[in-house]
């Protein structure tokens, strides 16, 4: 079973202890605790964005044009296939220079003759495990809530770092 030390932190005051402490403790007590994962450890560049506009790929049935605000003066352009983006939502935005889990490293790069400038990303492509996205996202993008404040670190923001 996966448990959150962020969700945890809903029912216990756990402000003056780090997750590998609680495993350790756990552990003293009987209860078995496999692993302490920290998924955020080694993300950095990644940043909530907001779907300014979208339009289709010129060349593509499946591709979307999103122009997003990552909270820089410009909007990024960012080429995009998830079936689920749409204008207005807050996403998760993996900016050029961001290396995701797999060593995936996020370039400026044309896709099919269009500059895309960063990744709309899903929480897989962050290092979630398929079990624990919620099933309206398995097969898309991970939409953030309204309030998510543009330009913020996502490790931050999803309180991804614990350990």
């Amino acid at each position: 079973m996966l448990i959150s030390l962020e969700w945890l932190s809903d029912f216990l005051d756990l402000s003056d202890i780090t997750g590998l402490e609680l495993a350790e403790r756990m552990s003293r007590t009987g209860i078995e605790v496999e692993s302490v994962e920290n998924i955020g450890k080694d993300l950095n560049n990644i940043v909530v964005g907001e779907v300014v506009e979208l339009a289709p790929h010129q060349d593509s049935d499946h591709l979307n044009v999103a122009q997003v605000n990552v909270g820089s003066s410009d909007l990024s352009q960012i080429v995009c296939g998830a079936p689920n983006i749409k204008q207005g939502q807050k996403v998760i935005v993996a900016l050029p220079g961001a290396v995701l889990p797999g060593g995936i490293e996020i370039l400026e790069s044309t896709l099919r003759g269009v500059d895309s400038n960063g990744m709309i990303c899903s929480l897989q492509e962050l290092g979630f495990s398929d079990s624990v996205v919620a099933k309206e996202y398995a097969k898309g993008i991970f939409i953030l809530p309204e309030d998510a404040p543009v330009g913020e670190d996502i490790v931050s923001y999803l309180s991804l770092i614990h350990i």
